[in-house]
This record gives structure tokens, C-alpha cells and sequence, in this order.
């Protein structure tokens, strides 16, 4: 048991990473890497929502599935998710007023953020139990961290190398985030091998 988990967990960071390798929650991938102080605040403001939509959701799905209601659920998880960020976003306005600043218009996009869906929809469509779809979602949130803070360094150095005026702005954006996303292929396998999942 504790090396399926291990092996959900390491693969969801490194072999199944939802930015890197699914390319899901590009959005907030892009737009709040700019700062290192904002990728991590996003980072954790996602994997908060991830796990806790995790939590919630989980048994929400048993009781559709028993109900034979199961086509309500991406209505019902996208409600879930939408009221956890709006919980989300009151607290960093009451407790943390620079986090919530820095985040700007990036905090509320956590509610259409398709990483935080799809994390949820893949535990339900891999049959997970209950703990091990908790620990999907935090290697998701965590992968998300990682993507988030390695590419906000790659693209302070990109933006600091001056690159040729046709590549300025998103175009170079966009060729580092797909070098970033290309070094990712290399993890494929290595979590199988080591955790003989």
C-alpha cells in the first residue's frame, strides 16, 4: 500500500506533471511565473484547492454513482471547486493582503483552472480510494509548485538574455516553457522502475 502511494504521489510530480506533461492550468503556468513570490503563492493557493476539492468531492461522486447520477459530474465539481476558491480568496484577503494583491486576477482563475478539474475527474476515472486520491492531488499540487517555480527561473533568465526582437515577449515565453516541458519525457518510466508500480 505505502509503495502505491509513493508511486502516485512521485509519478503525479515528476512522470504525470498536469502543467509539464498534460499541459493542463497553462493559464496560471504563463501568467503568474513571472515573480517567484507569486508562482509559489499560486502554487500553494492550487494545491490547497486541490486537495480540499479532493476531499470533498470523493465521497460527492460515491453518492452520484449510488444515486445513478454520475452525468452531474463535472456540474457538481466545478460548483465545489468555484466555492472553495471563493473561501480561498477570503481568507488570503482577511490574513494575507500581499499574497492576495500579488495574485490579482490569477486567484479567482484557480476556479477554471483545469489542472484542479482534472485532478479530481483523474481520481474518479482511475478508481483511486479515498487516500489515495488525496495523495494524487497533493503530487499534483506539488508537480504544479515544481513547474511553477522551475519555469519562473528559466524565464527570468530568458528574459534577462535578450533574445532576438521576434522572440520577445510570449514567443520566448513559449519555446522555454517547451524545452521545460520536453525534460519532463525523461522521468517517463522512472517511478514505475523504482516503485515496481
Amino acid at each position: 500500500m505505502a509503495a502505491k502511494l509513493a508511486a502516485i504521489f512521485f509519478s503525479m510530480i515528476l512522470v504525470n506533471n498536469y502543467v509539464l506533461v498534460k499541459f493542463l492550468g497553462i493559464c496560471a503556468f504563463l501568467g503568474v511565473s513571472k515573480r517567484m513570490d507569486s508562482a509559489v503563492g499560486m502554487s500553494c493557493a492550487v494545491t490547497v484547492v486541490m486537495v480540499i476539492a479532493t476531499a470533498v468531492i470523493w465521497p460527492i461522486q460515491q453518492l452520484l454513482d449510488a444515486w445513478g447520477l454520475g452525468y452531474l459530474q463535472t456540474v457538481l465539481f466545478i460548483l465545489v471547486i468555484a466555492t472553495l476558491v471563493q473561501l480561498l480568496e477570503l481568507f488570503l484577503k482577511k490574513f494575507i493582503p500581499p499574497l492576495y494583491v500579488s495574485l490579482g486576477v490569477y486567484l479567482p482563475l484557480i476556479t477554471t483552472n483545469c489542472a484542479v478539474l482534472g485532478v479530481t475527474i483523474l481520481n474518479i476515472d482511475e478508481g483511486y480510494t479515498f487516500p489515495e486520491s488525496l495523495v494524487c492531488a497533493l503530487g499534483a499540487g506539488i508537480g504544479f509548485m515544481l513547474a511553477m517555480v522551475m519555469f519562473s527561473i528559466v524565464r527570468g533568465r530568458v528574459e534577462a538574455a535578450k533574445p532576438p526582437k521576434c522572440f520577445e515577449g510570449l514567443p520566448i515565453t513559449l519555446v522555454a516553457a517547451s524545452i521545460v516541458a520536453l525534460s519532463f519525457t525523461g522521468f517517463g518510466g522512472i517511478v514505475e522502475n523504482i516503485f515496481g508500480a
